[in-house]
């Protein structure tokens, strides 16, 4: 009934029938390579830190990400997460797990919400996406991080006010063990993704990996 009265259309290109129509899902890029070894950002040939990453401490192994933070994907991520289209998690997983090979991992966890912005929305975009995922690669979803303090949305910020908002936002209980996935919607600097990965790797982890939907793009960089 739902359906009838507000038929879905396509977030991308407005036709009639599914939020993301089979058109615009087959034409959404991709990350091709060569990617950086540690964070995944588009690089000019292969190299084990880009000048995205270069001369940062990062707590994780690597990141990877299914689809690069364009237009297209930015109306599909605000659908998701601002309009509460959760039918949208499992568009997004599909993607990840095909385009994302399955890691060699104990468990998936993902970067727990603020529980304001939470309650806003009334959903977690990356939990849900993380559950998805752990369905398809057979794998455990716990939710093992949680938030030690209220911070400041990262949108708008700087690089260096990102790493400053983010550091000590994250605790886990001890006794993680193993590799962990960690994922989350969207990387753009990799600072939150850092900091939780420093806080699973302060409470056992022996190695953390990050997974996420989307990643922001800023130049095919020369590391």
């Amino acid at each position: 009934m739902l359906d009838v009265l507000l038929p879905r259309r396509c977030l991308v290109c407005g036709a009639g029938g599914a939020l993301l129509c089979g058109g615009c899902r087959s034409g959404l890029p991709r990350l091709e390579p060569p990617l950086c070894d540690l964070c995944g950002a588009p690089v000019a040939w292969p190299v084990r830190r880009c000048c995205e990453c270069g001369g940062r401490r990062i707590a994780f192994a690597v990141a990877r990400a299914a689809v690069p933070y364009d237009d297209a994907v930015r109306r599909l991520v605000a659908g998701w997460k601002e309009r509460g289209l959760r039918r949208l998690a499992e568009e997004a997983a599909a993607l990840v797990a095909e385009r994302i090979e399955r890691p060699d991992a104990a468990r998936v966890t993902f970067v727990p919400a603020d529980r304001a912005r939470r309650l806003e929305r009334g959903h977690h975009p990356a939990e849900q996406l993380a559950r998805t995922l752990a369905e398809r690669w057979r794998l455990p979803a716990e939710a093992l991080l949680r938030r030690t303090r209220t911070a400041p949305r990262q949108r708008g910020l700087t690089l260096r006010e990102r790493r400053r908002n983010a550091a000590g936002a994250f605790s886990a209980a001890q006794g993680i063990g193993g590799t962990v996935v960690l994922v989350d919607d969207v990387y753009t600097t990799g600072a939150t993704a850092s900091a939780a990965a420093a806080a699973l790797r302060a409470a056992g982890a022996a190695r953390v990996e990050v997974v996420t939907f989307a990643r922001t793009v800023r130049s095919r960089g020369y590391g």
